[in-house]
This record gives C-alpha cells, sequence and structure tokens, in this order.
C-alpha cells in the first residue's frame, strides 16, 4: 500500500473522527484488514498507534469554540479510558480472530442501528414530519463516577478493536445522559485528546501485533482530516450528524460480520 493510500486512509478517518467523536479505528482497522491483509489485532495495534497523538486537537478547539464541549465531563472519562484500554488490549490478544472480528461486527451494529433510528425515520416520513426539527432533551445530572464507567467500558472497547473509545461515549452520552449530538462529538474528542491508548499500544506491541510506520502515515492524515469533519458536522443538525453516523456503523458492522464478502461471493457465482 502506498504512502499516498495511507496518507488518505488517516484523512477519511480523520474526517469521521471529527464528524462523530469516534477516534477513527473504525476506518483505519477494516482499511488495514482489507487493504494490507493486517490480522486484526495486528491492524488494532496499528491503529491505536496512530491514535496516540493528540490528532483532533483543532477539531476540540472548533467544538470548544461552538460551545459544543463539557470539559468537566470529558476528565473522568479520560480516565476511565486510560484505566480499560490495556485491559482490552490482554482480553483481545487471548481471543481467535472469527470471535474477536463477529464481536466487533455485532457491536458496531447495535450502535449504528441505535443512532440511525430507521423505524423512527419511517415514521416521520409517514407522518410528514422527516423535516421537522427535534424536541430538545434536558441533560441528565451525573456523577463523576458514571461518567469513569462510560470511559472505563470505552477503554475496553477501544483495546479491544482499536476503535478510539468515542463509539461507546457518544451514544452513552446522547442515549443515557441526553447530550446533544455535537456536545457529545466535541466532548468524546476532547477525552480522547491525551494518549489514552497507550497501556493498549504497549500490550500489541509487546506481542508484535503494531506497525509503527503505518501508524506514523495514518497518523499525519488523521490531523488534518479532523480539523475538515469537526467544520462539517458544525455545519449540520444534531439528528443529520447522529444518523449519518448510524448508517456508518451498520455499513462496517456487516462488513465484519461477513456480510459483504458472502454477497460478493454470491454474485460472482
Amino acid at each position: 500500500m502506498s504512502i499516498v493510500a495511507l496518507l488518505l486512509v488517516g484523512l477519511a478517518a480523520g474526517v469521521l473522527s471529527g464528524m462523530f467523536g469516534i477516534g477513527g479505528g473504525v476506518v483505519i482497522v477494516p482499511a488495514l484488514t482489507l487493504l494490507l491483509g493486517f490480522d486484526l489485532n495486528e491492524a488494532t495495534g496499528t491503529s491505536l498507534t496512530a491514535q496516540l497523538p493528540p490528532f483532533a486537537l483543532f477539531a476540540v478547539i472548533a467544538y470548544h469554540r461552538a460551545g459544543m464541549l463539557k470539559l468537566r465531563a470529558a476528565i473522568p472519562v479520560t480516565i476511565g479510558l486510560i484505566l480499560g484500554s490495556a485491559t482490552g488490549a490482554n482480553v483481545a490478544l487471548g481471543l481467535n480472530q472469527t470471535t474477536l472480528q463477529q464481536l466487533y461486527g455485532l457491536f458496531l451494529l447495535w450502535i449504528g442501528w441505535r443512532f440511525a433510528e430507521p423505524r423512527r425515520v419511517y415514521a416521520a416520513y409517514r407522518a410528514g414530519t422527516l423535516n421537522a426539527a427535534a424536541p430538545v432533551e434536558t441533560q441528565i445530572a451525573v456523577s463523576s463516577w458514571v461518567l469513569l464507567l462510560v470511559g472505563l467500558v470505552a477503554g475496553l472497547a477501544s483495546g479491544m478493536f482499536g476503535i478510539g473509545g468515542g463509539v461507546v461515549i457518544v451514544p452513552a452520552l446522547v442515549a443515557l445522559l441526553h447530550f446533544d449530538q455535537k456536545l457529545a462529538v466535541g466532548t468524546s474528542l476532547a477525552a480522547q485528546l491525551l494518549p489514552v491508548g497507550l497501556g493498549a499500544t504497549i500490550a500489541y506491541y509487546q506481542a508484535g501485533k503494531l506497525d509503527l510506520g503505518v501508524g506514523a502515515l495514518v497518523a499525519i492524515g488523521l490531523f488534518a482530516g479532523s480539523v475538515m469533519g469537526a467544520k462539517l458536522a458544525l455545519g449540520m443538525s444534531s439528528v443529520t450528524v447522529k444518523r449519518l453516523y448510524g448508517v456508518f456503523l451498520i455499513f462496517i458492522g456487516l462488513r465484519f460480520l461477513g456480510v459483504w464478502n458472502a454477497l460478493i461471493n454470491l454474485l460472482n457465482g
């Protein structure tokens, strides 16, 4: 895979990270497994390596300027991420590849379905209210311990799947704590600014399951893409961002469950 292609993978991951607060691993891991032939553990370790630098710094600044960041919520989430990531890596390294891919796919499919809200979209279409403004939900006051738990679960998922943690943080903040989608994205990105995946990255490095050169090239693309993604998201409605996020995760989840490969084989007959 050429240097330009790796930079483009990082750029695409950065755009989606800036839009959805997800870290970027949901692009990096599939790209490395599909295009470079990495096994899932090696792709996960390399993805976490690429996400160690504070690539979302400028995106976080953009969300902060727009008033879409809650620093007090981000701090305990960060602590949970640090505590959970190494454990997640050790769990992943003990599982076989097929099991890990299926868990990853089911996880993304569930989150994507929750965010895409296909039944709600269809009902709104039938009622002629598809373009109506979404009701504003009141945020729930929550203790730092709950946010720490969110970060811990996100850290476990990050260490297992190389996804950066945001794929857990954003849904938790939106669905459980009633954060606005963009506020959740900004807070999630802020929580991931520190090298929260360092413990997991060390575990993959010791197991010989990461490629530092590939990770460095992807990281360069991440920096540029995250700013672009933040600008795109801040120009859209929160409902639109949320549903686009859901559709994207469903697509990636189906890929890891082997649905796309099965369809290709069926068509090739």
